[in-house]
């Protein structure tokens, strides 16, 4: 029979364990180097359906699942919510957790004495959540796109001759960066959204390193099965490498990227226990970096002929 105490150790559980499996992927669900792309405002708290923010340990469980899932929007409500608002939540969409934290007060008698006393028991509750961009027929507001992002800097003309000579297939939305194999594309959000242009370029050198591991171009695997393995650890250091090498060699400005932060801890084993570790993500970092500056070489080779 379950338990209240097995479904308060459940929610704790669904919540901690998405944030590992975040903090496995190499991100942070705290940090990004760039705005949430809606009219609520840039890096937003959640926001229930009313306005009022989120607080607490709800703020990380949302933040995480709108990088797992590349949600701009920053607005959640339940299901019944929505429908109440005219919505519906689209089939197949899956809900996100959010735990309520209340106390009830009840009449115990006190074994020693014999008396009746007020116990308040905290407990905790938890239920589901959806995100606006799962949900169909809300009122227009509740998809309001950002204004323009104060992004001071205008995009920077060698660096966008650059990538888009490695002739990667680029698309831009969403408020996530990422490559995806299946797809062969790399994701980024809009340049608008960055908090400079060189954190826009630095994010786009990190996933065309990713990109460069496609079996038609390097073919570089390491052997990864799943996100946040030590296949996908060991190319996430290349890709970090990678990115330093190009923006070293386009003149452009590297910032910690603190959504990495969370590899330090394997990376640090990895090296450890492996002291070629460090020489071999090196080698492939300058081979990712050499054939992007060589996708330059053969536009310049074919624009002359």
């Amino acid at each position: 029979m379950t338990t209240k105490q097995d479904n308060r150790q459940d929610i704790y559980s669904r919540i901690t364990d998405q944030i590992i499996r975040i903090l496995e992927t190499g991100v942070k669900p705290w940090t990004q180097p760039w705005a949430a792309g809606h009219a609520a405002g840039p890096v937003s708290r959640p926001l229930r359906w009313s306005g009022q923010s989120y607080a607490g340990i709800n703020v990380l469980t949302l933040w995480a699942s709108a990088m797992e899932r590349g949600y701009a929007t920053p607005i959640w409500m339940t299901f019944k919510q929505a429908l109440e608002l005219g919505g519906a939540v689209r089939k197949g969409e899956k809900g996100s957790p959010v735990v309520y934290a209340n106390t009830l007060t009840r009449t115990e008698t006190d074994d020693a004495t014999g008396e009746d006393a007020e116990v308040s028991i905290p407990f905790l509750k938890g239920y589901t959540v959806f995100n606006v961009e799962q949900i169909d027929g809300l009122p227009a507001h509740f998809y309001a796109p950002a204004n323009a992002h104060p992004n001071p800097d205008q995009p920077i003309e060698h660096a966008e001759r650059f990538f888009a000579a490695t002739g990667a297939k680029l698309a831009h939305g969403g408020n996530a960066a990422y490559y995806r194999m299946a797809s062969d594309h790399i994701q980024m959000p809009s340049y608008s959204v960055f908090f400079s242009a060189h954190d826009y370029y630095a994010t786009l050198a990190h996933e065309s390193i990713h990109w460069t591991r496609h079996p038609s171009r390097l073919d570089r695997s390491f052997d990864q099965k799943r996100f946040g393995d030590a296949g996908y650890a060991q190319e996430e250091l290349v890709a970090e490498l990678g990115a330093a090498f190009l923006c070293a060699d386009l003149g452009l400005a590297l910032e910690d990227r603190p959504d990495h932060a969370a590899y330090i801890a394997s990376w640090l084993k990895a090296l450890r226990d492996d002291k070629r570790v460090i020489f071999t993500a090196s080698a492939h970092a300058q081979r990712a970096a050499d054939y992007l500056h060589g996708l330059q070489s053969a536009q310049i080779a074919g624009a002359a002929a």
